[in-house]
């Protein structure tokens, strides 16, 4: 099926090379083509263009006249927990009340809570509620995903949870999706007293298995004060990439213990959350090929610090964003509001938004070759709004829908 769009008001993140990565003061440049057209053939950005070039031989089954809308990229969303089962309402209330994070897990809620629902949740049931809030994501303009594991802390139940990924993955072909395995996301209440015995587990079982019916695309652990140490995350990183499989890893939340110089030593990917980052973690990024990922909608939710977004990019880092939806802590996927909180709370200009949700994101879950640009070749994963006057009212108008259309593999959805 071929898409043609036409009368496009501003054509956004114009590349007409791959660009995998944008540091620093790159983060400001955003290509725009005014009054443009985009050319979709057989699911991948063929052309595009200013529309008195516009060639008179196209042949489309699908003609969608743009005027007075914005056109762009879907968001990559490179850090999600989608799968997961019930919800933690209660603790929403809790936090309302006064209590932190660390008491509520402290007397078994937080992720301790969702594994127990989890565990007690057919693998059918939680497909069924991540398929629903997959084609949520997707309707707000989600075209990449990652989704992790993490709520299972069995050995079956991770598997349960990383089978259903994989469904999702054949269900939605044209939709890039990564899956990460989060074994080392709490320990359970039975390992209490005895820890290790846990982080044997993961390396012994829960890793063998996983890479040997090739469930997983990475690793992940939260590397936190009173969860994962660093060298515990270490040790879980090198087992994995003993079955070649990368880590992306949770970092800096609450406490800097020095996990983002381990990681980017084991060449992670990506570290996420960044809450709170020191002048050293900012030097050992500098010289690394690791993408720093902030979840800005995280701190909105729970009342936490955001990341330093001006500081890194002064550094001349990189940035990504993403949504870290999960039931706890970050109960939306919603990328428009991730993108206007980055705006807003860490004062980063609507360019860098887009571009840490577009480009840097995709590089954060290695999809750069298939979303996070305008590119001929790349996937016609693409975001249609609604008529307004330029993409600077996505993150100013951020509490309304301005998406009117998204195509997936140059379909509308």
């Amino acid at each position: 099926m071929n898409t043609l769009l036409t009368n496009i008001k501003q054509l956004v993140q114009v590349r007409d090379q791959n660009t995998p990565i944008l540091k620093g003061a790159q983060m400001q440049e955003l290509p725009i083509i005014e009054n443009a057209y985009l050319y979709i053939q057989n699911g991948k950005i063929a052309c595009y263009g200013a529309m008195q070039q516009l060639p008179e031989h196209y042949v489309a089954e699908l003609i969608i006249d743009c005027t007075n809308r914005v056109v762009l990229p879907t968001w990559v969303d490179s850090h999600t927990h989608l799968v997961y089962a019930g919800n933690r309402v209660q603790e929403f209330v809790d936090r309302i009340n006064g209590l932190t994070y660390e008491q509520i897990f402290e007397r078994g809620g937080g992720i301790l809570n969702s594994a127990q629902l989890l565990q007690e949740t057919s693998e059918e049931e939680l497909f069924f509620e991540a398929e629903k809030r997959l084609k949520e994501v997707i309707a707000l303009g989600t075209g990449a995903i990652e989704i992790k594991s993490g709520y299972g802390l069995t050995t079956q139940a991770e598997i349960k949870m990383l089978r259903v990924i994989k469904k999702l993955k054949n269900a939605y072909p044209n939709l890039p999706i990564k899956a990460t395995f989060l074994g080392a996301h709490a320990y359970p209440a039975a390992y209490k007293n005895n820890q290790q015995d846990y982080i044997d587990l993961i390396c012994n079982e829960m890793i063998p298995t996983i890479a040997n019916q090739k469930l997983a695309d990475y690793v992940d652990a939260f590397l936190e004060t009173g969860y994962f140490s660093v060298a515990d995350t270490e040790k879980i990183m090198q087992t994995a990439k003993q079955y070649n499989i990368k880590s992306k890893i949770h970092v800096n939340q609450f406490t800097a213990i020095n996990g983002i110089e381990m990681c980017v030593k084991n060449n992670a990917v990506s570290v996420d959350h960044l809450e709170i980052v020191t002048d050293h973690d900012i030097q050992v990024l500098q010289n690394s090929n690791t993408m720093p990922v902030a979840l800005p909608t995280c701190s909105y939710f729970i009342s936490i610090p955001y990341t330093p977004a001006r500081k890194m990019l002064q550094a001349g880092l990189p940035l990504a964003i993403a949504s870290d939806y999960n039931p706890g802590t970050t109960p939306s996927g919603n990328m428009n509001f991730v993108v206007a909180t980055a705006c807003i709370k860490m004062k980063m200009t609507p360019e860098e938004a887009i571009n840490a949700a577009t480009i840097n994101a995709a590089h954060a879950m290695e999809v750069d070759q298939h979303v996070g640009s305008i590119t001929k070749g790349k996937l016609g994963n693409i975001i249609i709004t609604k008529p307004i006057q330029n993409y600077y009212e996505i993150p100013y108008r951020f509490g309304d829908n301005l998406i009117d259309k998204v195509l997936i593999n140059g379909k509308e959805i």
